[in-house]
């Protein structure tokens, strides 16, 4: 079953997250920081659970002109029976329903699985673009 992420499947998406390879982890991503852009963006991350157990997750959100879908995970026991791919046509029709016509993600360029998985299902890696990053702190 697929639905909508609250900040109450936190705990259970953060351990997920800590155990799966290709998902990098940071201070944005406190529980105040997930509760923020849950609120921000309402609707448009999910979860999938089966059997009562959580077995993947994901991020999206918008800002208004492109989507952004973050740290896809699916628990090993539970790859390649479609949860992934599930959980990313949740995302893109929450984005078009608000609107949102192109949606961007990040892979780790060494996450070779994880690139392999967005490609397989239709994505485009983007070789012109270089991603740039600064601290607020």
């Amino acid at each position: 079953m697929i639905r909508p992420f609250t900040i109450d499947d936190y705990d259970a998406v953060l351990a997920l997250w800590q155990t799966s390879e290709g998902v990098g982890l940071s201070d944005a991503d406190s529980r105040e920081s997930i509760a923020g852009y849950l609120a921000r963006n309402p609707g448009h991350s999910f979860v999938a659970e089966i059997d009562g157990a959580l077995v993947g997750a994901v991020l999206c959100g918008h800002d208004g002109r492109r989507g952004y879908i973050h740290h896809l995970a699916v628990h090993p026991d539970y790859r390649r029976q479609g949860i992934g791919q599930n959980l990313v046509t949740y995302c893109l029709a929450a984005l078009r329903e608000a609107g949102i016509q192109k949606c961007h993600l990040f892979v780790f360029g060494e996450n070779g699985n994880g690139r392999a998985f967005w490609q397989d299902i239709g994505w485009t890696e983007r070789v012109e673009l270089v991603l740039m990053s600064k601290s607020t702190k």
